[in-house]
């Protein structure tokens, strides 16, 4: 049986060419890269950062969480060796948050805001290098360390479950919540399945507990996964989103694990999430399709890409040959991406140009 997939004008563009980064030498003099309204120039380098970051800089391998509220605007995200950090919202500063000792030693492979039932809000880090998924405040502050599922857990997909009994890692690579349950992958380990906790916030703090729900699991039939690297859900729905590395594509499943469709993304690319900013979709990519090239961002508006982004050849960015993820923000009306490199590590915030 064939994936069902979701087939739109912009992925057969995509196939021929149409829709391809085709830099003009004006734009790589002046440093902007892009198309049409989703041009950008460098704002900000890694200098921005403390002196604490940039010292470990070079092994950036996560990933952003906006905090969208209204009135907010904060960014997150976390450096091995360092620990936290928070970009302020009008993206001028960047500062260390106090963040748990053996917590800030591992890698933390994305990052989530999440808001609980009783309102509060909290941070989720997949720490794909110590197998453990930690949730904080949005101070810092570590109010709950999920575990490897133990032996004998029923997680629902019996491939899980049975992955689990015979003593297979857990690597998070990512985190989303929705109704009180944590959907996390697991594309760097053999299992590659989508598994669920369960979360409770009490006056007691935050407890979580391995539920039997899971879903994709490496192979080649529909919903299964060849690298399921990250995970998301646009605000106002219950769409599961998987970006699956490998494939270039977006699954797309119910909250309930079903498999629903798949959104392609440039053929040869190999994005690794995904992050929405209103109608608008960001995607950072480890390689594009022109592997004589650094890598790009893509920017889509309603499942069509719209615009190229290339950190390195046009906006003179060196390290950044591959892209481990990327989050757009607006700010009095402009749209600014934040950007980080892998291998080595480098961070950048770009500003779009409006004239």
């Amino acid at each position: 049986m064939k994936r069902i997939v979701i087939t739109t004008l912009f992925s057969a563009l995509l196939v021929v060419g149409w829709i391809a980064h085709t830099p003009s030498s004006e734009a790589a003099a002046v440093g902007i890269s892009g198309q049409g309204n989703m041009k950008f120039r460098v704002l900000y380098t890694s200098a921005i950062l403390p002196a604490q970051a940039q010292a470990v800089l070079k092994d950036a391998h996560g990933g952003f969480a906006v905090d969208r509220r209204p009135g907010k605007g904060e960014t997150y995200f976390a450096l091995p060796g360092a620990g936290i950090l928070q970009i302020s919202s009008d993206l001028k500063t960047v500062k260390m948050l106090n963040t748990d000792a053996e917590m800030a030693k591992q890698n933390m492979h994305n990052a989530q805001i999440w808001e609980a039932s009783n309102g509060q809000h909290y941070m989720t880090f997949p720490g794909n290098s110590a197998g453990k998924v930690y949730t904080t405040t949005l101070d810092g502050k570590l109010v709950n360390t999920l575990t490897t599922p133990p032996g004998g857990t029923h997680l629902g997909l019996p491939l899980a479950t049975n992955y689990f009994k015979g003593g297979g890692n857990f690597i998070p690579t990512d985190v989303e919540y929705l109704d009180g349950l944590f959907y996390i992958t697991t594309g760097y380990s053999k299992l590659d399945a989508v598994l669920t906790a369960r979360v409770d916030v009490t006056n007691s703090g935050v407890s979580t507990a391995w539920h039997d729900l899971s879903f994709g699991g490496r192979g080649t039939g529909p919903g299964q996964l060849g690298t399921g690297h990250g995970v998301s859900i646009k605000e106002g729905t219950k769409l599961i989103e998987v970006t699956d590395r490998l494939n270039a594509e977006i699954d797309r499943y119910t909250r309930y694990g079903q498999y629903i469709g798949t959104l392609n993304t440039p053929l040869g690319s190999m994005p690794c999430d995904i992050d929405y900013d209103g109608n608008y979709v960001v995607s950072g990519v480890l390689r594009g399709p022109d592997r004589s090239k650094g890598a790009p961002v893509y920017i889509y508006e309603n499942d069509e890409l719209i615009s190229t982004v290339m950190p390195k050849e046009d906006l003179g960015l060196e390290n950044f040959t591959h892209i481990h993820n990327a989050t757009m923000r607006h700010v009095n009306g402009k749209a600014y991406l934040i950007v980080q490199a892998w291998n080595p590590g480098d961070f950048a915030i770009l500003e779009q140009v409006t004239n």
